[in-house]
């Protein structure tokens, strides 16, 4: 089985990589996250067009 692309978001640069169970969001620096990791860090503060990580369908706070 060969690992999916990583989608990368144009706004923040982050690498985002479907997994079973859960994406997997790859910082430039730290440990690996979650999709709420990353609009709990960033997304949320950033609110720009093109962000791939937009909470609707989810369960996280707009």
């Amino acid at each position: 089985m060969s690992e999916a692309e990583p989608k990368v978001c144009p706004v923040c640069g982050v690498k985002i990589v479907a997994m079973i169970g859960g994406d997997r969001v790859l910082f430039a620096v730290g440990a690996p996250g979650t999709r709420d990791t990353l609009w709990t860090k960033v997304c949320q503060y950033t609110q720009k067009p093109g962000c791939i990580n937009q909470p609707k369908d989810r369960n996280l706070p707009k």
